[in-house]
């Protein structure tokens, strides 16, 4: 089994790389508009090839389920049979080839073997401290996501810096649940570029298993209309995620432990979207194969990513 790009279509490109050019442009307004022409061509060509180097780089270390994949020195993820794993530094080389911006928090990334499934996988781990859980018995959904469409609404002056247009949350794809037993938290929120009136939206849905150190995340980012049909693969892969003796949150030793400076809320809203850029939001594919990307926080970038595919096992 390995995985494999589609190719984009020619005016998608073109449409990403104006986007790229969009503030460089805007500063040579008085130039003739043909002079453009091949430094954008120029540009699509450059971003081409930086994504086909990078998917060649995963290619050669993607691992497919079944498989035990280490995670730090924190856990295991017991990656099932139909699912494939990239770790970093390719799957960060990857990542940055879409136009997000990864950090040391990073550690792969999940695609489905299926030929069919629109979806991917991050995985990282924030060690910022044992997180107490107790403000889950009182957290309000409408409030979390007031704080949540107000901290996109204060990303998005980043985004105008960088020519990039601005993305609005719009509501919940799932309020967020949280697992007492299980130390397991999902939340989804819907986004979409700010004043659009069509019905395209993305979403990323969101999960984290809490250990004692810190938490791992696993982001499912799919087109909204899609959600549904992959929540079961985001609920897969989080109960395949099992902390290491030692590392687990029921292990917290108040005595000796660091306690982390947020509860659970702020993983939904609030300090961590501010202090730790993990909060992402994903617009709707503009066409099969083909999805753009916002990452929102510290930086937001646009990106391309093309989706991984099975062929067959010799292949």
């Amino acid at each position: 089994m390995r995985i494999h790009t589609a190719r984009l279509t020619a005016g998608f490109l073109l449409a990403c790389a104006l986007a790229a050019t969009d503030t460089g442009n805007a500063a040579t307004s008085a130039t003739p508009a043909t002079s453009t022409a091949p430094a954008t061509a120029s540009t699509a060509s450059s971003l081409e090839a930086e994504q086909e180097a990078a998917f060649k780089a995963a290619k050669a270390v993607q691992k497919a389920g079944p498989a035990d994949i280490p995670l730090r020195d924190q856990a295991h993820l017991k990656l099932p049979e139909g699912y494939i794993w990239v770790p970093t530094p390719a799957a960060a080389q990857l990542m940055r080839s879409m136009g997000n911006r990864t950090d040391d928090t990073f550690i792969g990334a999940i695609f489905p073997a299926d030929d069919n499934a629109d979806w991917m996988a991050v995985v990282k781990f924030v060690k910022e401290g044992y997180i107490k859980d107790d403000d889950a018995k009182d957290w309000n959904a409408d409030d979390l996501l007031k704080s949540l469409k107000e901290g996109t609404e204060a990303a998005n002056e980043e985004r105008a810096k960088r020519g990039i247009p601005a993305i609005e949350v719009t509501g919940w794809a799932q309020k967020p649940q949280y697992e007492a037993a299980t130390h397991r938290l999902v939340w989804s929120a819907l986004s979409k570029k700010k004043g659009d009136t069509g019905d395209r939206q993305g979403v990323n849905y969101n999960t984290y298993a809490l250990g004692r150190e810190g938490y791992l995340s696993l982001n499912l980012i799919t087109n909204a209309k899609d959600l549904d049909t992959y929540k079961p693969d985001a609920a897969k892969l989080l109960a395949a995620l099992q902390y290491d003796d030692g590392k687990k949150y029921a292990d917290f030793n108040s005595s000796t432990d660091k306690v982390a400076a947020y509860g659970l809320a702020a993983l939904v809203a609030g300090v961590a979207v501010k202090k730790l850029g993990i909060f992402a939001l994903a617009l709707a594919f503009l066409a099969k194969f083909a999805k753009i990307a916002v990452v929102a926080g510290g930086a937001a970038i646009w990106g391309v990513a093309k989706i991984f595919k099975k062929k067959n096992p010799e292949a």
